[in-house]
């Protein structure tokens, strides 16, 4: 039986994705995130309602220590058969951070390093022990195109350069906003799925790699750092109803989820890989990215960058050459 690996998994549209995948596609699945009680309580929810296998991983997309340690418990599973394979990998897991800056164990700033450095990270470790035909997803958001209502409303990306990111609002970097930062760092995923499919084709591979943008969720935790009535307002009819009327990408947690499912398991997308797939009002569908997210030297730039800040070894990838 197929197996999913979701950062992310136990809530919001990841938990949506692995019900689904696990009622209309019978896949196991692993549930990686840092809340152990609350993974489990989804887990149990899970095995009980469809049957099939749920493991949890612990996983702090934030940690590069954690990321590592999540992997050699992946791989270990692999190699004493408590999981059959590794069919998808799911990088979901993300958030806005706002407040004042903060930094990682590692030093990097928070949301760079939650959205991006560790599922570059995880993607890199997990890669070659999928199966052949594996598919990667990363979710990414329609914030990353400053040409959309999404990308002006958010805040402007500002140049994807990993170690200006990182290192944000340090001596000599100056501090950008954190709707900037949330919505650079989903540009920087949608660089690093077509940079991985680059990749992957060049070396022969028949693996995926996709950007997925599930549209606009006030319902998830994604506003969890904003004030109360904030996070109020955008749940209420009259909010979701002005948003339509302005152009926004509008997704849900229920067909949001199913559509990351369908991108994981369906044969229909068994071909999209450096495609961009957009849930939008209750349609998924192929549609361009952003102009800037193309460019083939600022992705293979941005790649190799984060390559040197998260300490990536010739050893434990292939990809990194």
């Amino acid at each position: 039986m197929p197996t999913a690996v979701i950062t992310g998994g136990h809530s919001g549209i990841g938990y949506s994705c692995a019900r689904h995948l696990a009622i209309q596609y019978k896949w196991n699945l692993v549930l990686a995130g840092r809340s152990p009680d609350k993974m489990n309580k989804a887990a149990e929810e899970l095995r009980r309602e469809t049957g099939v296998t749920v493991t949890t991983l612990a996983l702090d997309t934030s940690s590069l220590a954690s990321v590592r340690a999540a992997a050699a418990e992946c791989i270990a599973m692999l190699g004493n058969g408590e999981l059959a394979s590794l069919d998808a990998l799911l990088c979901n897991a993300g958030g806005r951070f706002d407040g004042p800056l903060a930094y990682s164990e590692d030093g990097y700033e928070v949301t760079f390093a939650s959205n991006c450095l560790g599922h570059f990270l995880l993607t890199c470790l997990l890669a070659e022990h999928m199966v052949l035909a594996g598919r990667i997803v990363f979710t990414a958001s329609g914030t990353h195109d400053p040409d959309t209502i999404d990308g002006r409303l958010v805040g402007a990306v500002v140049d994807p350069d990993a170690v200006v990111l990182a290192n944000m609002g340090k001596v000599g970097s100056k501090p950008i906003s954190a709707g900037k930062r949330y919505s650079t760092s989903k540009l920087c995923n949608v660089l690093n799925a077509y940079e991985l499919h680059r990749r992957l084709r060049k070396s022969r591979s028949s693996m995926v790699a996709m950007a997925f943008d599930p549209g606009s969720i006030p319902d998830t935790g994604f506003l969890r750092t904003l004030p109360k009535p904030v996070q109020w307002l955008a749940k209420t009819t009259l909010m979701k109803s002005l948003s339509r009327r302005l152009g926004v990408t509008i997704g849900s947690v229920g067909f949001s989820g199913a559509s990351l499912a369908r991108l994981a398991a369906d044969p229909a997308y068994a071909g999209s890989s450096g495609k961009y797939l957009q849930s939008n009002d209750g349609r998924l569908m192929e549609t361009r990215s952003s102009t800037l997210s193309y460019d083939e030297d600022k992705a293979t730039k941005l790649w190799n960058q984060m390559t040197v800040l998260v300490r990536l070894q010739p050893e434990e990838t292939r990809l990194s050459v």
